[in-house]
């Protein structure tokens, strides 16, 4: 038997049989004229080619992501919207680097200037916290607030050693433990890597009150015997009881890990309680309070137990390779502003807008789990309403308000989540304030009440949902009047007036 191949746009075809294989070009000419196209294109420099010229169609989509943004009610309580300073820093020549190692122990040459990068990063970390580098060090090199956490783990635990965290329909994260029933397999099915790699049992919020239960934590500690206590959440709207984990690690002989991603920049201005005083090991995210790009940093006690070389060490070579040094020069960047009086009055401005947005909804009806917030977020029950989460994301994206669903206390299953999770620090970057708060709770309102007509007409499925919101007038006028309120206020990063669409 006889196999041809062809060499599209060649004319190659290639015969393969017992007898061996045997090269027909159809069309020599094309060869010869890639071949020299080819040669020609090794001598254009493309190297300072704008983007626009590249690649158009990869700058329209920015281009359009741009317009959205701009445009829209961001509303993602880990979301916010990063200056033009740390922009070009992520667009700057640092990317170019390779710097495996740590600030002048590196395996490549060429890192004298990268290292200045990293230590004025570090030293600036530490500034904005009041640490004293004496007692505490930092390593800025996890790409993000998971691989920081896996770091930690990966450090200061023995694989299958036992860890607690909040239960994520509580409002705890992923990284911090997390299993499901699999109901097809007939067993427990561990979410993360975390859950796969170490044995995790959760904590959890009351049902009720919405805080978390501390007599259960101490309970179930002094039973399971953890190796490691996890505090901090993605969905908590209170401030944490930093004394009472204390007490239970220490009394069950676990570490205490903070993971204070989402409240990192209210910490570091004062606005929110700080863990480093009671905690072992600090974690964050940048990008979400902190208003920075998206990195991680993990912050560790300088002690006899040896925490920095067993970080480090986990960090790289363990778990990552080279460090993204122009994400590195972002964080340091952000960190200066961090430690400005205008990023005092930001984080103040946060928590005002969060409880003016939530005491709005309140007086609408409407009810909030723990009542309200001390924090940056709030989260809406929307079970009273008889209407899941994931409907009313649904219908907030077709009015360009952006947010996202969510459990709340009571919910069964993080499947289908019986709320929302509304957070206030993107739009006070863009200088929204409590007025406009509440204004976006009546725009939240309006969205609801199309929603629950929506389902009226679609039944309870999500799918049937979905299709039934494809083209509904009021939705349609909603999201024009959220369009023009929207587009009154500043934006960081880039110039409206710039961009290739407009409104």
């Amino acid at each position: 038997m006889t196999t041809y191949l062809r060499m599209l746009g060649l004319g190659w075809r290639i015969e393969c049989s017992p007898g061996g294989l045997r090269c027909h070009v159809s069309r020599p000419h094309r060869f010869n004229e890639m071949a020299a196209q080819g040669l020609s294109s090794t001598r254009e420099f493309t190297g300072l080619k704008s983007l626009e010229e590249h690649d158009p169609l990869l700058h329209d989509l920015i281009e359009k992501e741009k317009f959205r943004q701009y445009t829209s009610l961001e509303l993602i309580a880990s979301e916010n919207f990063t200056s033009r300073a740390v922009m070009e820093c992520l667009g700057s020549a640092l990317t170019n680097k390779y710097s495996e190692g740590l600030p002048h122990a590196r395996y490549y040459g060429g890192n004298e200037i990268i290292d200045q990068v990293e230590e004025l990063c570090q030293s600036r970390a530490l500034a904005a916290y009041g640490l004293d580098p004496a007692r505490w060090g930092v390593n800025v090199q996890p790409y993000s607030g998971s691989p920081a956490n896996f770091a930690v783990y990966t450090a200061l635990l023995r694989p299958h050693d036992r860890i607690m965290g909040l239960d994520l329909p509580s409002g705890g994260h992923l990284t911090h433990g997390f299993y499901t029933y699999s109901k097809s397999d007939g067993c427990r099915k561990a979410v993360s890597a975390t859950s796969i790699y170490f044995e995790s049992l959760p904590y959890q919020v009351d049902p009720i009150t919405g805080i978390v239960n501390y007599d259960q934590l101490a309970r179930d500690a002094s039973l399971f015997k953890p190796a490691m206590i996890i505090c901090g959440g993605s969905a908590y709207p209170r401030d944490w009881d930093y004394a009472r984990f204390r007490k239970i690690a220490d009394d069950n002989g676990a570490l205490l890990l903070m993971d204070m991603a989402h409240i990192s920049g209210l910490v570091a201005t004062g606005e929110h309680a700080s863990p480093f005083e009671l905690c072992d090991v600090v974690t964050t995210t940048t990008h979400k309070s902190l208003r920075g790009p998206r990195a991680g940093m993990i912050f560790f006690r300088k002690d006899a137990r040896g925490f920095e070389h067993k970080i480090n060490q986990a960090v790289f070579p363990s778990l990552q390779g080279g460090p993204h040094e122009h994400q590195i020069a972002g964080v340091a960047t952000q960190l200066l502003e961090v430690m400005t009086p205008e990023f005092k009055t930001y984080a103040i401005q946060v928590k005002k807008n969060a409880a003016a947005l939530g005491a709005k909804l309140v007086s609408l009806g409407y009810t909030l789990a723990t009542g309200g917030t001390d924090n940056h977020l709030v989260l809406w029950d929307l079970k009273p309403q008889k209407i899941t989460g994931s409907k009313f994301e649904k219908v907030c994206d077709a009015v360009a308000i952006t947010l996202n669903k969510n459990c709340v206390p009571g919910d069964r299953s993080a499947v289908t989540p019986g709320g929302v999770r509304i957070g206030a620090p993107a739009l006070t970057t863009r200088k929204f304030v409590e007025e406009d708060f509440e204004q976006i709770a009546v725009f939240l309102h309006e969205a609801l009440q199309i929603a629950l007509k929506v389902q009226d007409r679609s039944g309870p499925m999500l799918k049937d949902f979905v299709v039934a919101l494809e083209g509904d007038a009021e939705a349609a006028a909603l999201k024009k009047r959220v369009n023009e309120f929207a587009v009154k206020f500043p934006m960081p990063g880039f110039d409206p007036k710039e961009m290739k669409y407009q409104l």
